[in-house]
């Protein structure tokens, strides 16, 4: 079990009068927390380290509203997106420092919303990828361990007695939403309350691939990229013989999970959830593009007789931070003033913050 803070000095009263006095305080927190101590905005930090899937080993960061010391607190995991993406949001092969993960704990935390982040396998101080055969690293990063890790996170998140147990959500960014909407399946039975998809694709990935190559990659390259994602899905190898431009999209060791990932349909996934959901996307996202990308998403919440919002929000890239103007790529800066307004309105009642 873990500890609270004590809320009445030692000997101070009679052990079953401490508790009843106890219990009315967490009955009637209000007062306390407008006392200054445990004001709204001040927030404390747990690391924690649980078991993924197939015996690995993550770490993580629980961010919660201090208040929960005395009062239950809605709680949500976030699921970074794809490549070497840390427990914060960060990317060693991106520019600049992005933090979006730990800037949205932050947020939610002085919120009243405690989150759970965490070094996906293979990244920061989670257990590192193997270095033995190819078929070890396949197995290694599976799709299916990632979404399992997903699942492991909540389960880590309800072991902590500040959360509500029935006030739980998943938010997914980019990649990170796929798993976040695959997890959810699961999930849903198991008291997962909402589900929030940010920056993520509503189309296949094989397209969005494919789209992407068109748009950005030299023409030369579209050939073996239709044949790179061809063998994939047919054999769940990658080709050895890619061109170097190629090798860092599509890593040998990551056949398997390309094969799944490729194959998962978000929209369908989404239009058989019965989670209410919000999606946030950025008008400016030069990966997942508005609203081709996105499109599919938005008509899939229409399907359904759930509770459910999509927010496009203009001059807003990838990673939800606001861009300056057309070279601007939205790499680094706070998040987007826009954006956190979006995800307070939707999740502070879909929560019951």
């Amino acid at each position: 079990m873990i500890r609270r803070r004590a809320l009445l000095g030692a000997g101070a009263l009679l052990p079953g009068a401490a508790w009843a006095q106890a219990q009315d305080r967490r009955r009637t927190p209000q007062s306390l927390t407008e006392s200054g101590w445990y004001a709204k905005g001040r927030t404390k930090t747990r690391a924690v380290r649980f078991a993924g899937t197939g015996g690995v080993s993550l770490a993580g960061t629980l961010l919660m509203p201090l208040f929960s010391e005395i009062q239950y607190v809605p709680g949500i995991v976030l699921v970074a997106g794809s490549g070497p993406t840390d427990r914060d949001g960060n990317n060693p092969l991106a520019p600049d420092r992005i933090d979006l993960l730990r800037e949205i704990a932050e947020l939610l935390a002085r919120n009243g919303i405690a989150s759970l982040r965490y070094d996906k396998r293979g990244i920061g101080q989670s257990t590192p990828r193997p270095r033995g055969s190819l078929e070890e690293q396949e197995a290694f990063f599976a799709w299916d361990n990632f979404v399992g890790d997903v699942e492991a996170a909540h389960a880590e998140l309800l072991r902590h007695d500040e959360i509500k147990p029935y006030a739980t959500a998943l938010l997914g960014h980019s990649e990170g939403g796929l798993l976040a909407l695959a997890a959810s399946r699961a999930l849903a039975t198991r008291k997962l309350h909402a589900l929030v998809l940010a920056a993520t694709p509503g189309r296949k990935l094989e397209d969005i691939l494919r789209a992407q190559i068109a748009r950005d990659a030299p023409p030369s390259l579209r050939l073996p990229t239709d044949r790179a994602i061809a063998a994939i899905l047919e054999t769940g190898r990658v080709p050895n013989n890619l061109p170097p431009e190629l090798q860092l999209l599509f890593p040998l060791y990551a056949g398997p999970f390309l094969k799944s990932l490729m194959s998962f349909d978000p929209a369908a996934a989404l239009a058989e959830s019965r989670l209410p959901c919000l999606l946030v996307q950025g008008g400016a996202d030069r990966q997942v593009v508005p609203m081709e990308d996105v499109q599919p998403l938005i008509d899939a919440l229409r399907t359904r007789n759930i509770s459910g919002e999509a927010v496009v929000i203009p001059q807003v890239s990838h990673n939800l931070k606001t861009v300056t103007g057309p070279a601007d790529p939205g790499f680094g800066g706070p998040l987007s003033p826009a954006v956190a307004g979006t995800l307070l309105k939707w999740l502070v009642p879909a929560l019951g913050a």
